[in-house]
């Protein structure tokens, strides 16, 4: 699919596909917790710390001082916390298809930023 669209798209689907991947790592610690109870205090909010400064427009920033969402692959430090935060909370799959996901939640187009 890559391939047959232009880069902007591409980094847009590689943001879905990176906040997929977190919403799955929260359903996963949901899981974990309820079933094993692995996880010790402060583990969550470590990871919500951890999903915010790797963000794309937090990194950006740090790194050159000014953000370009069309270039971000793994979405906002806001959108990374949300789709972790509704996997944990949810524990359901079902809750988080990114790739379906209204613009709302991830926008693919000039100005999404500003969500």
């Amino acid at each position: 699919m890559r391939r047959r669209i232009d880069e902007r798209e591409a980094n847009a689907l590689s943001v879905r596909v990176e906040l997929q991947a977190d919403f799955f790592a929260g359903v996963w610690a949901h899981h974990a917790q309820r079933m094993k109870n692995i996880l010790e205090p402060g583990d969550i909010e470590s990871a919500l710390r951890a999903a915010s400064a790797i963000g794309d427009d937090r990194l950006q920033k740090k790194n050159q001082g000014y953000v370009v969402p069309d270039s971000f692959t793994h979405g906002t430090s806001a959108q990374r916390v949300r789709w972790f935060r509704r996997g944990f909370e949810t524990g359901d799959v079902e809750q988080g298809d990114t790739f379906n996901a209204p613009a709302a939640l991830i926008p693919a187009l000039p100005g999404w930023l500003d969500e």
